[in-house]
Formats: C-alpha cells, structure tokens, sequence
C-alpha cells in the first residue's frame, strides 16, 4: 500500500512536467510549421530582457518591467498592481501547461511590452527560455 502512494504521489508531481512539455511542444510545432525555428533559449531571455519604447508614453518596457529579472519571484502589474506568480515552471508548475493561456498571454504581453504581436520565432525562442527556468 505504501508503495501505491509513493508511485501516484511521483505520477502527481510529474503531470505538470509533462503537461508543460506537451504545451510547449505544441506550440513550437505550430510556429515551426510557419516557417520559424529552430529555436534558441538565448534569444529568447534577450528578447525578455530587451526595452521597447512605448508609443503613447515613451517609457521603457520589458518583460522585467512586471515580471522581474528573478523569474522564480511573484512579480507585479505595473498598471494594475496585480500580482503575477512566478514565470519559472520549476517553482510554479501551472506554467505554460495550457496551450489557450499561452497563446492569450502572448497576445496581451506582446502587445504591451512590444507594441506588437510577438512572431512566431519570438514566441518559440520565449517558450525555449521559460521552459527550463
């Protein structure tokens, strides 16, 4: 009986796991059929990192404006003042396992941050960075 608990207590902390490389697969599979790829984890923490003026107040903004250099922190809306958990899947499973949340997330933050929607190689190149945080 023990030994039945300590399997479905491992199979419980690996389904997060599995689901964000199921997500994280299927989406870069999906950029890669438009054309980007391969993708590259250094491109995608430059990209985090990289300041995009905004067009209607001229102030600076990266990914780190909200989410904070240290990924595995909660960050903080910086209009809004929510908080957003931490990006990192190492310390919160619950990201990037959802396909339809990636994608709308892409389009908010993208938006906001880049005055954009990010492209297909942007969004692969992201994925590959925040995925082994």
């Amino acid at each position: 009986m023990k030994r039945k608990l300590i399997v479905v207590t491992a199979l419980m902390f690996a389904m997060p796991l599995y689901a964000q490389a199921d997500a994280v697969s299927e989406l870069q599979a999906d950029y890669q059929a438009k054309g980007a790829g391969p993708f590259s984890a250094a491109a995608g923490e430059a990209l985090w990192n990289k300041p995009f003026k905004n067009a209607k107040s001229g102030k600076e903004r990266n990914c780190t404006t909200c989410h904070t250099a240290d990924l595995t922190q909660s960050g903080k809306h910086v209009r809004t003042g929510k908080v957003i958990e931490p990006m990192a899947p190492s310390v919160n499973p619950k990201r990037l396992t959802e396909v339809k949340k990636i994608k709308k997330w892409f389009v908010r933050n993208c938006k906001w941050t880049l005055g954009r929607e990010c492209t297909a190689q942007e969004k692969g190149d992201l994925l590959a960075f925040l995925k082994n945080l």
